[in-house]
C-alpha cells in the first residue's frame, strides 16, 4: 500500500479519470473506424491504494489502477499496462488486477525502461495501430529527461506528475552551490547542461572581497518554482505540439508542490484537458 500526499493527491486522480472517461467517450466512436486499440499506461502504478493523513487520522483511497480499470462506460480500454518498482506494491497490484477480466499486465520494473519500450513499440509495425493514454505520476525526480523523449511524435496523451517544489527547487541552494551529484540529478530530470541549468535559476553579480579581489556571487532567483515550471513546460512543449496549463498542487501550508501537466501531439485533446484542469484549479 502507498502512503502518500493530500487533498490534492485524489484531485489527481479525479482529473486523470475524467479525462479518461472523455477520452474514452471520443475514441468509442473513432477506434472501431479506424481499428485502433487502446493503451493505458500507468507508470508508478502503486498497490491500488493509497493511504493518507496520520495514523490518529488515516484514509485510504483508491488508487488510480483501480479508478481506470472499473471504467466500462462507454467502453474499456484494450489494454492496462502497469509498472511498479516497488515489488510489494506491484504483487498487490497483480492481486487487485486478477480480479478483472480485462487484458492487464503488471511489471516490477523501472519506469524509464518501460517508457522507452512503449515508444519502441508504438514505433514498431504492430504499434502503429496502437492509442494510448499515459499517467506519469513519480513522488521525486525519477522520470529521465531522455525517456519522455523517446515518445515524440507518438500517438499518445500523456499526463505527468512534475515535481516542482518537492522535486526541482530542494535541489536548488540560495547560493548556487550545488554538489555534483544533484547537478547530475536536474541535468537528467531537465536534460539540460549543468551551465543551462546555473544560467535559468540564478542571477551572477561581481563583488569585491575584503581584501578587493573579485568574486562572482550567485543568487538563486525569486519564483524558482513557478520558473522550474514554465521551464519544464517549455521542455515538454519541444517534444509535444501542445502542452497544457498546469494543474498546481499544493500543500496545506498552501506551498507549491507538484505541477499537473497532459501533452499531446492532438490539440483537441490539450482543450479537453485545459477545461478539467481550468475547473479544478478554480476549486484550489
Amino acid at each position: 500500500m502507498n502512503f502518500f500526499g493530500g487533498n490534492w493527491t485524489e484531485a489527481k486522480i479525479e482529473i486523470l479519470v475524467e479525462y479518461a472517461f472523455a477520452y474514452l467517450t471520443i475514441m468509442n466512436k473513432y477506434a472501431p473506424k479506424f481499428g485502433w486499440k487502446l493503451l493505458y499506461f500507468d507508470g508508478f502504478a502503486g498497490s491500488g491504494f493509497i493511504t493518507k493523513g496520520s495514523e490518529e487520522n488515516r484514509k485510504i483511497i483508491i488508487g488510480a489502477a483501480q479508478r481506470i480499470l472499473d471504467l466500462e462506460e462507454p467502453r474499456s480500454f484494450d489494454q492496462y499496462y502497469f509498472v511498479e518498482k516497488d515489488s510489494d506494491n506491484a504483487q498487490q497490484l497483480r492481486s487487485l488486477t486478477s480480479g478483472y477480466d480485462k487484458n492487464t499486465y503488471v511489471v516490477n520494473e523501472d519506469c524509464n525502461n518501460k517508457i522507452q519500450s512503449l515508444a519502441k513499440f508504438l514505433n514498431s509495425s504492430d504499434g502503429k495501430n496502437h492509442r494510448v493514454l499515459a499517467y506519469i505520476d513519480p513522488c521525486r525526480m525519477q522520470v529521465k529527461w531522455d525517456s519522455l523523449a523517446s515518445l515524440k511524435e507518438s500517438n499518445v496523451d500523456v499526463w505527468i506528475l512534475v515535481p516542482t517544489g518537492m522535486g526541482v527547487n530542494r535541489l536548488l541552494k540560495n547560493d548556487g552551490k550545488i554538489s555534483e551529484a544533484w547537478i547530475k540529478r536536474l541535468e537528467k530530470f531537465l536534460g539540460l547542461t549543468k551551465e543551462d541549468i546555473l544560467n535559468h535559476f540564478y542571477k551572477s553579480t561581481q563583488v569585491q572581497t575584503l581584501f578587493g579581489e573579485d568574486e562572482i556571487v550567485m543568487t538563486k532567483e525569486e519564483r524558482a518554482i513557478e520558473k522550474s515550471a514554465d521551464l519544464y513546460k517549455k521542455r515538454l512543449g519541444e517534444l509535444f505540439n501542445y502542452v497544457t496549463r498546469p494543474y498546481i498542487l499544493k500543500n496545506s501550508s498552501n506551498s507549491i508542490m507538484f505541477h499537473f501537466f497532459m501533452v499531446s501531439n492532438n490539440k483537441n485533446a490539450v482543450s479537453i484537458a485545459d477545461d478539467i484542469i481550468k475547473k479544478y484549479n478554480n476549486q484550489n
